[in-house]
């Protein structure tokens, strides 16, 4: 959005997706399925999506 380091983007998100994974991983041992687990697995979604368009082939 402001141009700063937009290289750092795609990691920040790589590293917000296996936090989401870890998290999902976490709150279901618990068996805390909804609305935990839910949410965790949208965010990672939403990451993988940011990951995938910033480390693909049109990226930098």
């Amino acid at each position: 959005m402001l141009n700063v380091a937009p290289a750092l983007t795609a990691w920040a998100a790589l590293g917000l997706l296996l936090l989401m994974v870890g998290a999902a991983v976490v709150h279901g041992r618990r068996g805390e399925w909804l609305p935990y687990v839910a949410m965790n697995i949208m965010l990672a979604i939403v990451a993988a999506i940011v990951v995938w368009g910033r480390f693909g082939d049109y990226a930098f």
